[in-house]
């Protein structure tokens, strides 16, 4: 709980001292074994978006992250499902599709909790 506690002061700490205003990266987390997107996954890539569209130009970077259960292919391809799914929200909530590149990062390791591993991120002007 502690390290979840200072990694949302560190986002908070981040957005705060970034001068364009958007809140870099923005967190988009999954159940396991699932790319699929619930309402609070909607609403971090509809405000991600929003973010974009305020920096025109700059890229958009998806990071898709797995927890290590399971083999690595499995994972690396449901790290790629996330990102990329999340790109194509992106896409759909008015991105310009050459701004973003989609990364699969494959299975990491959680410091806490396996929910953050599952987890994708939208780095905006990386």
């Amino acid at each position: 709980m502690r390290r979840l506690f200072l990694a949302c002061s560190m986002v908070a700490l981040v957005a705060a001292c970034n001068p364009s205003g958007s809140t870099n990266p923005h967190i988009v987390f999954f159940t396991a074994d699932s790319a699929q997107l619930d309402d609070s996954a909607k609403n971090v890539i509809a405000d991600a978006a929003v973010a974009a569209q305020r920096s025109p130009g700059t890229p958009v970077v998806v990071a898709g992250f797995a927890d290590p259960t399971g083999g690595p292919a499995y994972n690396r391809a449901l790290s790629e499902a996330r990102a990329q799914i999340v790109a194509d929200a992106l896409r759909n909530a008015g991105v310009v599709p050459s701004r973003i590149s989609v990364q699969p990062r494959g299975p990491v390791r959680p410091e806490g909790y396996a929910t953050e591993s599952r987890r994708v991120e939208i780095h905006i002007g990386m």
